[in-house]
């Protein structure tokens, strides 16, 4: 018999129909003779709706108090999910967070996990239960509730495989796996069968929005076998584990990641000194402001250019910050672009071969495409150029690699 975490999204129990599709699903395991934790977010759309709520009565709501009304978001949905498992003969129950116990520090809105009693589920499960855990959420030393942040019932769902030492976590989304690039922009993308730890790290860090980073890096320092796989259609999803794909010799690269949130700014002509690039990034840090690429070029005149790209919600606050800068640095002018994009190549296989960089740099080069920035990793490529050449840039690149055929 092999334990299975489930953990299924917003969507996948966006309405009573849904929930009985996912009850459905889930005694379709036990059937199979699995033992089942299933993990759920609240309904679609109900946290947006508890923050408008909150947004009615105060501007600036108590940080424990919104974790309390967002936590009940998942609380809805893990009832209702434990009925319909009842009424269709399946034992189960239902625990929050609190309950299970999930323990976190105290950062509300944005709280870790640091510990998880998992007896009590694993009593359920021995009794032949499917246990039904209210994901995002958790408790603090004192007893107050804390919530994990932005998609963090997917952390959830791998803390409690961590702990109960399950076979797989299968997040369960709507799409069917992880693909070599975003479909929508390249219909010829190919769902990738496995990948590696390591890949879907740098993809998610990218821009590929199918796993939370922090589910991911959870996964991958305690080794717990992750599938993400469609709510909505049968398959076998993609598997990520650390085990690389007996084909990674024959392949460049993986997959293709972009992110549109990304916002350049340049300072010229300042002093080309020890010290300049902290005196430039040290109030960017201050301003709790995370930089991404960073690019200095020193010139023959005893200057240096510094360019470093940063969220776009953090741009006008740190163009102001930069403007400040470049008058007590006397640079010569300070630039921002907010028109600006991020295309990535992810890939085990760039350790084993040479001249990826070059057939990227002159693939983009034959279609006009000038690149404004350059970041590598060990597996990793990124080129900053204009937004307008997003989805040219990614469609010519998924080709020239021949990312949709599979691997030989």
């Amino acid at each position: 018999m092999t334990l299975i975490v489930q953990k299924y999204g917003g969507t996948s129990v966006g309405t009573p129909e849904r929930i009985g599709a996912v009850a459905d699903r889930v005694i379709n395991y036990c059937r199979r003779g699995h033992q089942v934790v299933v993990v759920v977010s609240a309904m679609s759309g109900e946290t947006d709706r508890l923050l408008g709520l909150a947004q009615q009565i105060t501007a600036s709501p108590d940080p424990r108090e919104q974790d309390m009304l967002l936590a009940t978001g998942e609380q809805v949905t893990i009832a209702l999910l434990t009925m319909a498992l009842q009424q269709r003969g399946q034992a189960a129950r239902s625990y929050t967070g609190p309950q299970v116990p999930i323990r976190t520090d105290s950062a509300y809105s944005k709280a870790r996990i640091a510990a998880i009693d998992a007896d009590r589920v694993r009593a359920d499960l021995t009794a032949g239960h499917v246990v039904v855990v209210a994901g995002f959420q958790g408790v603090d030393e004192h007893g107050h509730i804390t919530t994990l942040g932005r998609g963090g019932s997917d952390t959830t769902a791998v803390a409690l495989a961590t702990a109960l030492q399950a076979d797989e976590c299968q997040i369960f989304t709507d799409v069917d796996g992880v693909y070599t690039t975003d479909p929508r922009v390249v219909s010829e993308a190919r769902r990738l069968a496995r990948i590696t730890f390591e890949e879907m790290l740098e993809m998610a860090s990218l821009g590929s929005k199918v796993l939370q980073i922090r589910a991911v890096e959870f996964a991958g320092k305690y080794n717990i076998p992750l599938r993400v796989l469609s709510s909505f259609t049968e398959g076998e999803g993609t598997l990520i584990t650390y085990e690389e794909d007996h084909a990674v010799e024959h392949a460049l690269i993986t997959g293709i990641a972009f992110n549109r949130d990304e916002t350049q700014l340049t300072i010229l002509g300042v002093e080309d000194r020890p010290g300049v690039a902290s005196a430039i990034l040290g109030p960017i840090a201050e301003a709790n402001i995370d930089v991404d690429m960073i690019v200095q070029n020193s010139a023959h005149d005893g200057t240096t250019d510094f360019t470093f790209t940063v969220q776009r919600n953090d741009y006008k606050a740190a163009l102001e910050i930069v403007r400040a800068i470049g008058v007590r640095l006397g640079a010569r002018e300070v630039k921002g672009d907010d028109k600006i994009v991020k295309i990535s190549l992810v890939g085990v296989g760039m350790r084993t071969h040479a001249g990826i960089a070059s057939r990227m740099f002159a693939t983009l080069a034959r279609e006009g495409i000038n690149i404004r920035m350059i970041s590598t990793s060990e597996i990793k490529i990124s080129v900053v150029v204009d937004q307008k050449y997003l989805e040219l840039g990614v469609r010519v690149l998924h080709e020239a690699f021949g990312l949709e055929q599979e691997a030989a």
